[in-house]
């Protein structure tokens, strides 16, 4: 026989409503011994309700105290692993959009660097006044390097794998083969 589904509001008939009190606290205590045998981990629950006096505390006062000492121990940053309170929150989301930019200014200096010399039509003949554009030269002279330590690595490599094919560097920054 299956289970009908339950309405979540607040049951208007006070003596099912205290049954029904009982039979649930009883459930998630028995779930809550159960996760903790299960999966070794330490647990607690601290229940008040408007029918007992006392609060009822599980599994001991003790055991209780235990636990939140030890959650008292963990470090102000980590509680646990998705709960974030507003300053990581924000902290996080202010170092992923650094990364964003810093990402965007590479790839915007390399887009200049590439207009600028896809402007110019050699590098002997490179007309100047298409740097005055370039905001930092010290990092395009950077990217530049890197670009030129690149291409030499990729020459050198199909050199000492096949020295019968001569390869072209293009203007574009493709390889072709001859």
């Amino acid at each position: 026989m299956g289970r009908r589904k339950v309405k979540h509001e607040l049951i208007s008939n006070e003596s099912v409503r205290k049954v029904t009190f009982r039979k649930r606290k009883a459930g998630l205590l028995k779930k809550l011994d159960e996760l903790t045998t299960l999966c070794g981990v330490i647990a607690c629950a601290i229940i008040f309700s408007a029918y007992d006096d006392q609060p009822e505390i599980w599994p001991s006062h003790a055991e209780a105290l235990y636990v939140f000492e030890e959650l008292k121990k963990l470090p102000t940053r980590k509680p646990g692993k998705y709960m974030l309170d507003q300053e990581v929150f924000l902290d996080t989301n202010i170092s992923k959009l650094n990364l964003q930019l810093e990402k965007q200014k590479r790839k915007n200096l390399r887009l200049e660097l590439e207009l600028t010399l896809a402007k110019s039509k050699s590098m002997e003949g490179m007309d100047l006044r298409y740097l005055n554009h370039i905001k930092n030269l010290t990092e395009s002279i950077q990217y530049l390097d890197e670009m030129i330590a690149f291409v030499t690595t990729k020459i050198e490599h199909a050199e000492n794998e096949n020295k019968d094919q001569v390869l072209v560097v293009l203007e574009n920054g493709l390889i072709q083969q001859e």
